[in-house]
Formats: structure tokens, sequence, C-alpha cells
């Protein structure tokens, strides 16, 4: 049950940043390592982001052996002034945190719209998410591979679930990446590095 997996392991990282205790760069990479899963049943249309992803990740989890939480994984960084460069661990927590996000809109998007077809609440979250930081050829593929996206019946299939426990799973998902994505924003914020870059 893939669902339930990501959505348990954000609750137990999402319970050290209510808790202010600083997240660590392990336990935050496997999470996240669950997510992969879900980009991959989706099809054609997110390939490059599971890709991209997952790559991401790894380098996190690579990271994770060396440094301890995400606070001086950009403290490390920014020491070394590397923060924006392409391979950078900060930039690659910033991709992922956008994947987390993309999944959280997903998710809100599919608990919302009735009928079967991911169509809209799969163009909705890339929109919202990764449009702004993707050039026009980019965009245009994914909105070409949109009309393959599985059926949310046929995606629920690929992940073990019914309507019912998808929904609960979603839900938990939703209110436990929140305050994790939250505190990445503000972890680059509160450094000044912004995040739309």
């Amino acid at each position: 049950k893939p669902l339930r997996k990501m959505a348990d392991s954000f609750k137990e990282i999402s319970a050290t940043v209510t808790s202010q205790t600083l997240v660590e760069v392990a336990p935050f990479s496997r999470a996240c390592s669950h997510v992969s899963i879900l980009f991959g049943c989706l099809g054609i249309a997110f390939k490059f982001a599971e890709i991209d992803y997952v790559a991401k990740v790894s380098d996190l989890a690579e990271a994770s052996k060396s440094i301890g939480t995400l606070k001086s994984l950009l403290d490390h960084d920014i020491e070394r002034n590397c923060v924006r460069k392409a391979g950078s661990h900060s930039r690659n927590l910033l991709r992922v945190k956008r994947g987390l996000d993309m999944v959280r809109v997903l998710f809100e998007k599919m608990l919302a719209t009735e009928g079967n077809s991911l169509k809209d609440p799969a163009t909705v979250a890339y929109a919202q998410v990764f449009a702004p930081h993707h050039g026009w050829a980019i965009r245009k593929a994914v909105a070409a591979g949109m009309y393959a996206l599985p059926t949310k019946a046929q995606l629920l299939k690929k992940l073990n679930e019914d309507e019912t426990s998808a929904r609960v799973q979603m839900q938990n998902y939703i209110a436990a990446s929140d305050p994790i994505i939250l505190y990445i924003n503000e972890l680059f914020l509160s450094r000044k590095l912004g995040i739309d870059w």
C-alpha cells in the first residue's frame, strides 16, 4: 500500500516539524522516496518529474550520510557558496519540495473533483507548482502527456487502493505534507535565499 507508506512517513516528519525539532535528512529522504512510486504511476506526463525527483531524493539520501538535518544541509551549502548551483543539495531540496507540493495539490484536486479523469487535477497541480519554473518546450510536452494519464480508477488499482482507503491516505498526506512544505520554505526564506529559482 504505497499511499499508506507515503502518508505515514510524512506524518512522522510532520510531528517533528510541529514539535520544533530539527528535521533530519535521512528520514526525510526516506519519506520522499515513497512519493516516486506515485510519479511512476502517472505515466508519460510525469516521467520527467519522476526521473528528476528520484535523482534529487537519491542525492539527499547520500547527503544524509554526512549531514544530519535539513537546516545543516542549507548552512553547509551557504558556507560553500553553492546554494543555487546545479547539483547542490539545497537546489535538490527545493526541487524535491516542489515534487511534494505537486502531489499535495494533485491529491487536493482529486478529492475535490468528481469523475474518473485525472486530467484536470493533474493539470492544475502542474500549472500551480512546476509550470512557473519550466520553459515552453517542457510545458508543451507535459500538456501533451496529460492525455495519456491513467484514469483515477486505474491509478488506484496500480496503487492497490480502493476509493475509500485512498481518500483517507490522500487526506493524511495533505495534512502531513503541508507543515513540512512550509518548514522547508521557511528554511530558505529565513536565510534570504528565496524559493522561486
